[in-house]
């Protein structure tokens, strides 16, 4: 089945087509490698970032920015969000405090984005 993919590499917006049943042969449409490897994986294995916020005591605010220090699998969105709903953490926070390590064994870190 052939997958169109508008590839978010960069802001050419590329349109990729590639075949489900063998996407690193079939893909075409990409300027750039980047692009031919963004959407072979968005077919593959789907991949994302979260921001979101954390509860926080002792703080001007209730709750602080938080985000993933790198990519989590698509499927695991829900479940990162749980876990980071589940925390709260004491001021003061420093921007890029790893709140959550290793957050459901993904190997990313869920890391605070402003100091509070």
């Amino acid at each position: 089945m052939i997958k169109q993919i508008t590839c978010i590499c960069c802001p050419k917006g590329c349109v990729i087509t590639l075949d489900s049943e063998k996407p690193e042969e079939t893909v075409k449409g990409f300027r750039c490698e980047q692009g031919k490897d963004y959407a072979v994986s968005e077919l593959i294995h789907p991949m994302r970032t979260i921001s979101s916020t954390a509860e926080i005591k002792g703080a001007i605010h209730p709750r602080i920015p938080v985000k993933t220090n790198g990519n989590i699998p698509k499927e695991k969105i829900f479940d990162v969000m749980a876990e980071i709903n589940k925390i709260s953490v004491e001021s003061p926070v420093k921007c890029g405090d790893v709140l959550i390590k290793n957050v459901l064994g993904t190997g990313v870190d869920i890391v605070a984005c402003k100091d509070m």
